[in-house]
């Protein structure tokens, strides 16, 4: 394929393949959050929103006792996987929680479903 032909067929690849991955952006995805214990809290597709009635504030930490849904539902994008709910039954002290930027309850998951990082609005929001 002569030069010329293939410049604009590179194009048109890297564009298409910027716009998927920009709809597949959310600000989990961006912001490289880790836990307090160092580990990524990964992306995604990997991150749903807790039940705000799941979640009470007590001493030491959250009770988070409810429905956590994560996938298409969450994020609008099909890439994050098909739609899916867990329960869990968890406590998490105030320590491990990280701030949300949206004021959202969420969790992330490692692939055994157990919390790798949990992000909470901030005290008075």
């Amino acid at each position: 394929m002569p030069c010329t032909l293939l410049r604009p067929l590179l194009i048109a690849t890297v564009s298409l393949l910027s716009s998927a991955a920009l709809a597949h952006d959310i600000w989990i995805n961006r912001g490289a959050y880790r836990n307090p214990a160092g580990e990524w809290c990964c992306g995604a597709e990997d991150c749903g929103v807790v039940s705000p009635s799941a979640v009470h504030a007590m001493r030491g930490g959250y009770s988070v006792i409810g429905t956590v849904t994560y996938g298409e539902a969450v994020t609008g994008n099909v890439n994050d996987g098909p739609t899916i709910t867990q329960q869990v039954d968890e406590k998490i002290p105030y320590s491990q929680a990280l701030p949300s930027p949206d004021g959202a309850y969420w969790r992330c998951k490692r692939p055994d479903g157990a919390m790798r990082c949990f992000f909470a609005p901030p005290p008075g929001s």
